[in-house]
């Protein structure tokens, strides 16, 4: 067998791992977006970008979100945490969207926070339950 061979053979053995590691790799990153995003807590996520009023206005209606939801989601006994960050299509322009999810007691995911970033600046989406300086509370 000549040096040429040799080396071709080589090559071709090292190629064939490489495709191997790339393709379980791809397969173990496949399965964690797919979780993640198929996930209640991205469920939820989404369901509170589309009725949120602020973003509304900002980027009109919510047409669709994008493929991949990226994030944590960890869980513990019976109590969860989300944050999980999604692309948000809409009538007017694509933001980035950044949604923290807590559930206790095997209770269903709520919204703790959430924001979008616009032109460099974060909106933050829960004002809402901030409290209003104009009112002073009853003594």
């Amino acid at each position: 067998m000549s040096t040429k061979k040799i080396v071709l053979i080589i090559l071709g053995i090292v190629a064939v791992l490489c495709l191997i590691v790339a393709l379980f790799v791809g397969g173990i990153a496949f399965f964690v977006f797919h979780t993640i995003g198929s996930s209640e807590a991205a469920n939820t996520a989404r369901t509170y970008l589309r009725d949120n009023k602020t973003l509304k206005q900002d980027i009109g209606e919510v047409k669709d979100f994008g493929t991949f939801v990226t994030g944590n989601i960890n869980v513990s006994n019976g109590d969860g945490t989300a944050t999980l960050y999604l692309k948000v299509i809409g009538e007017k322009r694509n933001v980035n969207a950044r949604v923290d999810l807590l559930y206790r007691d095997n209770r269903a995911w709520r919204v703790t926070g959430a924001s979008y970033d616009r032109d460099g600046q974060t909106i933050d989406l829960m004002q809402a339950y901030e409290s209003d300086p104009s009112v002073t509370p009853a003594k």
